[in-house]
């Protein structure tokens, strides 16, 4: 996965440079030139009170250590929540996306994040998503080992969050909406395990390749829960239809890349290594990361303008699609609007 980075005659080879460049950058606001909707504003009291309920919730159940407090500080969850979910029926629907972002975030950062020093392992990673999964997707067993089980799930952090979690999504959601959920984070797991393989391997996927990965390993899991957090249904008939699939993905995709961008500098800083789209499409199209940077904003307003195009037009067919639509554009702008004001964690390159 990494390559030499060399200059000849003010042209940058593709390759990590040295990061402090990036991590000098100090730029805020929007990415130049990227296409995006603005987001419902947040209301500082109800972004507030969800971190409160949040934050209560994991400290009963011991999900994080006192030192971590600030990492939650700064993740702002009750402001993502609200940004991303602004026709959310209730407190509690928002307090539950809450605690979703937050175990899957938890999983991630534990299990996935080697650089973050919290015991995370390549080496490890599939063994224990599976069970990961479990926690979501309860085993079926003999008595004795169900048992075994369910201790195993209450001993470990993020085992307990992924379960604590999705017991209060259920509560509130139907079982196909909660289905929907389980089966979105077994692709958000794939997608891990794909991306560890590569860095193990020090593989270069393709970007064809990456945005593959991307697909699964990516905010597909908080975005199937809108309708949910809305206070409504979209039946399974529809939802499953490929259309409906379609601008999903799109919706997913886009925000994905979204992540990508205003993480660059931070991921430079900490391994220059890792995998984004700008550094695939670097070592892909042979041109420096300022180059490929600006490419990657063109493949994200590309899969934006087709989620929106192709949006107007499912919409069209009833009531209910356009209501489903329009909370995963209401995802898609608040995320890019978190995103583009957290500056505790990111910052833009120096490249406008």
């Amino acid at each position: 996965m990494s390559t030499s980075a060399n200059t000849t005659a003010g042209f940058t080879m593709p390759g990590p440079p040295h990061p402090a460049p990036a991590t000098r950058a100090r730029r805020h606001g929007a990415v130049p030139g990227l296409r995006h909707r603005p987001a419902v504003p947040a209301d500082p009291e109800k972004a507030a009170e969800i971190d409160r309920r949040v934050e209560t919730w994991a400290r009963a159940l011991d999900l994080f250590p006192p030192e971590w407090t600030g990492d939650f500080a700064q993740f702002q969850c009750g402001r993502a929540v609200t940004l991303q979910h602004p026709a959310a029926a209730d407190l509690e629907r928002l307090t539950v996306a809450g605690k979703l972002l937050l175990a899957e975030n938890i999983v991630d950062s534990c299990y996935c994040e080697e650089d973050e020093g919290r015991g995370a392992s390549r080496r490890h990673l599939g063994g224990r998503l599976v069970v990961a999964q479990s926690a979501l997707d309860p085993l079926h067993s003999t008595p004795e080992h169900e048992a075994q089980w369910r201790r195993a799930v209450e001993a470990e952090d993020p085992l307990r969050a992924y379960h604590h979690a999705l017991q209060d999504y259920a509560a509130l959601a139907s079982p196909s909406q909660t289905t929907r959920f389980v089966h979105d984070v077994a692709r958000l797991h794939l997608g891990y395990l794909a991306e560890a393989s590569w860095a193990h391997t020090r593989h270069m996927p393709q970007v064809w390749e990456y945005l593959v990965m991307r697909q699964f390993n990516n905010f597909r899991p908080c975005l199937s829960i809108v309708d949910a957090v809305d206070g409504y249904e979209l039946p399974e008939a529809l939802y499953a239809r490929p259309e409906i699939q379609r601008i999903t993905a799109l919706a997913c995709n886009a925000t994905t890349i979204v992540n990508d961008l205003y993480s660059f500098t931070k991921e430079l800083a900490s391994d220059p290594d890792h995998l984004n789209l700008p550094q695939v499409v670097a070592a892909n199209e042979q041109c420096g990361l300022k180059a490929a940077y600006l490419r990657s904003v063109e493949i994200h307003n590309q899969i934006m303008e087709a989620f929106e195009t192709e949006s107007a037009v499912v919409s069209a067919a009833s009531p209910l699609i356009e209501r489903y639509a329009r909370g995963l554009a209401d995802w898609v702008s608040g995320n890019h609007e978190w995103h583009a004001t957290n500056t505790h964690r990111y910052h833009l390159p120096q490249y406008w």
